[in-house]
C-alpha cells in the first residue's frame, strides 16, 4: 500500500458498499463511501476527522483493515484544519537529519521537566516510542510530509532536555488542485488574513519583521515571488493546519478509507455479553444508520469547548464558548458516550489557553501569539497593573490570568493589552500590516481604544490612570535598560523567538510614543485538553482502571499526555496522531 511521490488525481468512483475492503484507489467523495441504509460494517470505526481522526483511519487501511471515518459537520478537519498544523514529536526522524542532537534520554528529561509526574510515566514512554515510528511510516506509505522547523523553541527550552532549535515540525505547503473540487469544497478552511500569501510557520516569523531586519525582507520577497509563481501556474497552495488535512485526507483517499460528513456520533453499541463496544449508531441523509465495528471504535471526535454547559460545570469561571478557536461540533459527544459506559476523566478544568481579541457580534476569536512578544507594548489587569511576562507560552499565559484572578481579585477577563505608536508602525498586529490602521469598524465598535495620552486611555478603559501610569513608567524604566525586573520578559529563547532581534532584548522598548491604543484581551482556548482517561495503548479506562472493551480514544476527546503543561508548538496534534496510531496497532493486534 505505499503511496510515495506525488499523488495523480483523484478520482470521484463509487467504492462499494459499506464494509468492503478499499484498494488502492480514491474515494467517491467525502459524503461517499457507501450505499445509505440501516446498516453497515467495518473493522474500525472513527468519530472525528481531525488529525487523530485521519491518523487512526490512514493507521487501520496500513494494517489492512477496513475504515469508516464519522464526521458530524459538513466539513473534514476539525481543529486541525484551523490550527498552525505543526507536531511536536521528539525523536523523529527530521530532527536526526537537522543534527538536533535529540534522544529519547533528552525528551525524557523534558516531560519529566514540564509534565512531570502528573501523567503516569508509561503513557508518556508510550508516546515517546511510537511518535517518531508514526512520523517514518506515514512519511514512508502516505502523502503527509513534514519539514523541521529550525529555531522554534521548545517552550521551555532552558530545562532539562529543551532545545532552543526546537524539536516542532510543520507540513509541507500542499498544492489543493490534488483534490477534487468537491473535496476542497468539503474540507474546514482557516480564512487566515494573509493577504493571499501562503505563509508558513517558518515563514511567519521572518514576516513578522519584514519592516525591522533584511530576514524579514528576504523572507517577504520570497513568499511574494512564490504567490506571483503560484498564481501563474494555477496551483492552489496552503500551509499550516490546511496542509496537514489536505494531506492526510489525500492519503485515506489513495488506501481506501471512507468518510462520511454530517454523521454525528450519536450512541456507542455496547455489548453486555461481549464486554465491549461494537460499533455506533450515527445518522446518514437524516436516517439512523448502525454502524458495527468488528475491531473496534476510535474517538477522535475532539472535546467539550462549543458546550457552554460543559464550560461552567467543569472549567474556571468566567468561560464563554464564544471565546475558543475549535470549529463548531466540539460538543463533548466522545465524552458523553464515555461516562455513560463508565469511563474515568481527567483534566476537565484545563484548556489548551490561547490569549484572544474576541470582536463583538459572531467574530472569530483572533489568538494573540506574535503580539504579545513585541515591544513596546504590555498587558495588564482590570486595576492597570502587569501581572505576566507577556511573551510567556500561551497556554501558561491563560493560566495566570485565572490564578491572578484568584490570588488578587482583580479582573482579568478582560485584561488590556496596550501598545503605542511606534510599535504598531514597526509589527504586525491582529493580522494588520505594519503602520496600517486600524480599520473603522474596529474602532466604532470599541474593539480597539485610541487615545491620545495614557490617563485618557485608561478613562476610555475604566483602568485606574494613576496605576496605568505608574506601570507604565516602571516598565519604561527597565526597557531602557533592556530589562524586565518584575516578570523576566526576554529572558527565555522562547520569548526571543517573535521578538525584534535589532533591539538588546528583542522583547522590550518603551512605550511612550503616543497615540495610545488598547485592546481587551479574554482567556481563550484553542480546545479542551479534558477528557476520557486512556492508558498506554490509548484504550479508555473505566474509574477502577480497567479498560472498557473496543474502545480507544485520541485527540482532544482523551485527557491529555501533556498534562497540564504545554512542552512545545504541535504539543496537541502530535500526541493526537500518536495515540490514535497506538490504538489502531492495539486492536489491529488482537490483544
Amino acid at each position: 500500500m505505499t503511496a510515495s511521490g506525488e499523488a495523480a488525481d483523484m478520482t470521484e468512483a463509487e467504492h462499494g458498499t459499506p464494509g468492503e475492503r478499499g484498494g488502492r484507489g480514491a474515494l467517491p467523495s467525502a459524503a461517499g463511501g457507501g450505499k445509505a441504509g440501516t446498516t453497515a460494517e467495518y473493522d474500525v470505526v472513527v468519530a472525528g476527522s481531525g488529525a487523530a481522526g485521519f491518523a487512526a483511519a490512514l493507521t487501520a487501511r496500513l494494517r489492512g483493515l477496513s475504515v469508516l471515518v464519522l464526521e458530524k459537520t459538513g466539513h473534514y478537519g476539525g481543529t486541525t484544519a484551523l490550527s498552525g498544523g505543526a507536531i511536536w514529536v521528539p525523536g523523529n526522524f527530521h530532527l536526526t537529519a537537522a543534527g538536533l542532537g535529540d534522544s529519547r534520554a533528552h525528551a525524557r528529561a523534558y516531560l519529566d521537566a514540564t509534565v512531570g509526574d502528573r501523567v503516569p510515566a508509561e503513557r508518556k514512554e508510550a508516546y515517546l516510542e511510537h511518535g517518531p515510528r508514526m512520523v517514518r511510516e506515514f512519511h514512508d506509505r502516505t502523502h503527509v510530509r513534514f519539514v523541521h522547523i529550525d529555531g522554534y523553541s521548545d517552550y521551555y527550552p532552558e530545562r532539562p532536555g529543551g532545545f532552543t532549535r526546537g524539536r516542532s515540525i510543520e507540513p509541507e505547503v500542499f498544492d489543493l488542485r490534488r483534490l477534487p473540487a468537491a473535496e476542497r469544497r468539503r474540507m474546514r478552511r482557516a480564512h487566515l488574513p494573509t493577504y493571499g500569501l501562503t505563509i508558513t510557520s517558518y515563514d511567519f516569523r521572518h514576516l513578522n519583521m519584514a519592516a525591522r531586519t533584511w530576514a524579514g525582507r528576504r523572507v517577504s520577497a520570497k513568499v511574494g515571488l512564490r504567490a506571483v509563481r503560484d498564481l501563474a501556474l494555477g496551483r492552489k497552495p496552503v500551509a499550516l493546519g490546511e496542509a496537514l488535512v489536505a494531506r492526510l485526507r489525500l492519503s485515506l483517499a489513495r488506501l481506501g478509507g471512507h468518510l462520511w460528513l454530517d454523521a454525528p456520533l450519536d450512541e456507542l453499541l455496547y455489548d453486555e455479553g461481549a464486554g465491549r463496544v461494537t460499533g455506533v449508531r450515527t445518522y446518514r441523509a437524516g436516517r439512523p444508520v448502525e454502524v458495527r465495528a468488528r475491531r473496534g471504535v476510535v474517538l477522535a471526535s475532539g472535546g467539550f469547548s462549543r458546550n457552554q454547559t460543559l464550560r461552567d460545570r467543569h472549567l474556571p469561571a468566567p468561560t464563554s464558548a464564544d471565546w475558543t478557536a475549535s470549529p463548531q461540533g466540539q460538543d463533548g459527544d466522545a465524552l458523553r458516550e464515555g461516562l455513560r459506559l463508565g469511563a474515568a476523566v481527567d483534566l476537565m478544568d484545563k484548556v489548551w489557553g490561547a490569549p484572544s481579541v474576541v470582536p463583538p457580534g459572531s467574530g472569530a476569536p483572533f489568538f494573540l501569539v506574535a503580539e504579545r512578544a513585541i515591544p513596546g507594548m504590555i498587558i495588564v489587569d482590570g486595576r492597570g497593573e502587569r501581572f505576566v511576562n507577556e511573551a510567556a507560552p500561551y497556554h501558561e499565559f491563560v493560566d495566570t490570568m485565572y490564578a491572578h484572578r484568584e490570588a488578587t481579585g482583580a479582573e482579568t477577563a478582560p485584561s488590556w493589552l496596550v501598545i503605542d505608536a511606534r510599535s504598531r508602525a514597526r509589527y504586525p498586529f491582529m493580522g494588520l500590516l505594519p503602520g496600517q490602521p486600524f480599520p473603522r469598524p474596529m474602532l466604532t465598535s470599541g474593539l480597539v481604544k485610541k487615545a491620545g495620552t495614557l490617563r485618557e486611555l485608561a478613562g476610555l478603559t475604566g483602568l485606574d490612570a494613576d496605576r496605568l501610569t505608574r506601570t507604565v513608567e516602571r516598565f519604561n524604566t527597565g526597557a531602557q535598560e533592556g530589562k524586565d525586573p518584575d516578570f523576566g520578559r526576554g529572558e527565555s529563547a522562547y520569548d526571543n523567538y517573535y521578538g525584534d532581534p535589532t533591539l538588546p532584548n528583542p522583547n522590550l522598548a518603551a512605550l511612550d510614543k503616543p497615540p495610545y491604543y488598547a485592546v481587551p484581551v479574554l482567556p481563550g482556548d484553542l480546545g479542551t485538553k479534558g477528557g476520557l482517561l486512556t492508558d498506554a495503548r490509548a484504550r479508555v479506562l473505566r474509574e477502577d482502571g480497567t479498560a472498557i472493551g473496543g474502545l480507544y480514544a485520541a485527540g482532544n476527546a482523551a485527557a491529555s499526555v501533556m498534562g497540564e503543561t504545554y512542552p512545545g508548538p504541535g504539543a496537541t496534534i502530535g500526541p493526537a496522531m500518536t495515540f490514535a496510531y497506538i490504538a489502531v496497532n492495539d486492536l489491529a493486534s488482537g490483544r
